[in-house]
């Protein structure tokens, strides 16, 4: 499984409630908390960059955001999940500390976000095959590398995005200092049986009636064809059960992220639901038949980051693909008290290896801020 259908589900249950809100209530009190956060957010270093610009990619305008505090650093790409679900609304809440040591790079992958209000559906649906945007990654990519001057950047993939970082890495690898993977795709099909393996018993564990009848009513999962309602139904248990973040069955704190988004206006907002749904019709049955396990030569480092937790892309998938691996380097981190979303949920471990096992890549070719000056005696 990746991120799409929890994002879907969310968007569905949780932006119609949004809406609903008297207009006193939402705005003068979302008005000021998003100019708070945006204020603090600002970058004011000389040699800081922050921006939001659109690409014309392939017949489409699609949008990226770069921020950073020293365009000195190495760049980081950020291969959002899904398909449809941006990180960019809610970056704010975990970004900013990159900053110091990357230039980041999130971008709003065709059908997603801010890049589907900007386009028309007829423009976007020839590109709307994991070719076609890969390709899209690709001319991203070059435009970093080229307006940057910079040979090399890194790519982190997450859940969906891993996908697209994995063949954006067979077929570039000297593009890049190191793929980065987050919530690792491998075999999708095989992921999807044993997340709903382990759905079924923790309900059956517990006693869920409720749970256990309408996850049989879904068997055999993910059967040949996956519908959108079958893989609700999963989804619905499978986040209560802890799946998609470790020991957390409310997810109010997420959920609403998106509203206080310095980055996104409320009719963005509201295309993240549209766009999700318009990526799913694309890509659900594509995604579907992903499998990587035997894919495993790569011509750059790989560094996977796994939650120990994780059933929505499980994890011993990822440490069995991880193992045979072969690469000039690489490199496995498990985060012990994570599940999918482990950028969330344990933002400052994540930062400690962003710095210790990734940025270093880019320190041995001379491609990163000088040092923080130290006196010490």
């Amino acid at each position: 499984m990746t991120r799409w259908r929890h994002y879907a589900i969310l968007m569905g249950c949780v932006f119609p409630a949004m809406t609903m809100l008297p207009a006193a209530a939402q705005c003068p009190s979302l008005t000021l908390a998003k100019s708070i956060i945006a204020s603090q957010q600002r970058i004011v270093s000389p040699r800081g960059i922050q921006q939001h610009l659109l690409l014309p990619i392939d017949g489409t305008k699609q949008w990226i955001s770069i921020r950073g505090r020293d365009r000195r650093n190495p760049i980081l790409l950020v291969l959002h999940g899904g398909p449809g679900s941006p990180e960019m609304p809610d970056a704010w809440m975990f970004q900013s500390p990159w900053e110091d040591y990357f230039t980041v790079v999130e971008w709003a992958q065709r059908g997603a976000g801010k890049t589907y209000e900007a386009n028309t559906e007829a423009q976007m649906a020839p590109g709307m095959t994991i070719a076609g945007m890969t390709r899209d990654a690709a001319r991203v990519v070059e435009y970093l590398r080229k307006r940057f001057h910079k040979k090399r950047i890194f790519i982190l993939g997450i859940s969906w995005g891993t996908v697209l970082g994995v063949m954006l890495a067979q077929r570039h690898p000297d593009w890049l200092y190191a793929y980065i993977g987050v919530g690792q795709v491998v075999d999708e099909r095989h992921g999807e049986k044993l997340a709903y393996g382990f759905t079924l018993h923790a309900a059956e564990a517990h006693d869920n009636a409720k749970a256990v009848r309408e996850l049989r009513a879904i068997a055999p999962y993910p059967g040949r064809v996956l519908t959108l309602d079958r893989a609700s139904v999963l989804d619905k248990w499978e986040m209560y059960y802890g799946a998609l973040i470790y020991g957390r069955k409310n997810f109010y704190w997420y959920e609403r992220s998106w509203e206080l988004s310095p980055s996104y206006l409320p009719s963005e907002i509201e295309a993240l639901a549209a766009g999700s749904r318009f990526s799913l019709g694309h890509l659900l049955g594509p995604l579907l038949r992903v499998d990587f396990d035997h894919v495993t030569r790569f011509r750059c480092p790989v560094i996977e980051f796994v939650g120990a937790h994780d059933y929505t892309t499980p994890a011993s998938l990822t440490i069995a693909w991880f193992k045979s691996l072969q690469a000039p380097s690489k490199r496995l981190v498990i985060f012990r008290d994570s599940a999918h979303m482990l950028i969330e949920e344990q933002p400052g471990r994540f930062l400690v290896h962003l710095v210790e096992d990734v940025l270093p890549y880019a320190v041995k070719a001379g491609d990163a801020e000088p040092a923080d000056k130290e006196i010490t005696g």
